[in-house]
Parts: C-alpha cells; sequence; structure tokens
C-alpha cells in the first residue's frame, strides 16, 4: 500500500485526485499508477485501470489471474467491473468512498449477479492516510 499512497501524492502533486493503484503479482510489483484524467483528457484514466492496462502489457495478456491490486480508494463502479473483468484475484484498498464507490458502497458491483469474476475483498489498509490524502487535496480546493 506504500508504493499506491506514493502514486496517490505524486497524483495530487499533478493536480490530479489523489488516487493510487499497484498490481502485485509472484514476481513483485507489476505495474503502478496514479489517477491522470486531467492530464490525459481521458475520464476512464483512473489508477486502477492504468494499472490494469499497464499490468496486462508488461504480462502479455488480458486476464491478471493470481495478481493482487492494492488501490488507496474504494473501487468506482466502472474500475469494480475492470477488476472483475481482468480476474483480480485480489482486492486491497485504503479509504471507502461513499459518494462513487462501487464495491461496498454504491453499485456493489461484485454482489450483482451479472459479476462473472469476484476478487477477494479486504478494506481498510491503509484507510486513515489515504483518506488524509483525499481531504486535504479537497480542502485545498476549496480555499
Amino acid at each position: 500500500m506504500d508504493t499506491a499512497l506514493g502514486e496517490a501524492r505524486a497524483a495530487a502533486e499533478r493536480g490530479e485526485v489523489p488516487v493510487g493503484a499497484v498490481i502485485v503479482g509472484p514476481q513483485g510489483v507489476i505495474a503502478s499508477a496514479g489517477n491522470q484524467t486531467r492530464a490525459d483528457h481521458d475520464p476512464t484514466a483512473h489508477a486502477e485501470i492504468l494499472a490494469i492496462r499497464a499490468a496486462c502489457q508488461v504480462l502479455g495478456q488480458e486476464r491478471l489471474a493470481g495478481y493482487d491490486l492494492y488501490v488507496t480508494l474504494e473501487p468506482c463502479p466502472m474500475c469494480a467491473a475492470a477488476i472483475s473483468n481482468a480476474r483480480i484475484g485480489r482486492l486491497y484498498y485504503g479509504a471507502p468512498d461513499p459518494k462513487s464507490g462501487g464495491v461496498a458502497q454504491g453499485a456493489k458491483v461484485f454482489s450483482h449477479p451479472q459479476c462473472h469474476h469476484a476478487p477477494e475483498v479486504y478494506d481498510g489498509i491503509g484507510a486513515t492516510q489515504s483518506a488524509d490524502l483525499l481531504q486535504r487535496f479537497f480542502a485545498s480546493r476549496r480555499t
């Protein structure tokens, strides 16, 4: 989660919403990314999507079965669907997202009958640091 938090901090420094994600496998860290929606002019450039894309490119495959995803914020429904489609084995996330979450909040993508694959989910990992980073970022935007 430390690497994901580093990616989130870097995203904040670029003016992006501070979310970071890391894909880890048996060989260690495969890919990491922070949000880049503003820089890429792409609403799908969430940290999770970027990390999944990069990991698939590194491994030369479209599925990430047996790999873990660490992300600082509860994934949104779009990212939860991508996690399912990539067949991520385990999802570890930090802060909950009551407004836009798609795992434990809101859409609860993994509990839908249409969901073909649900990873093991572990929440609250680095939640305090993740939430603090997000709160400081948005507080700085309001002043």
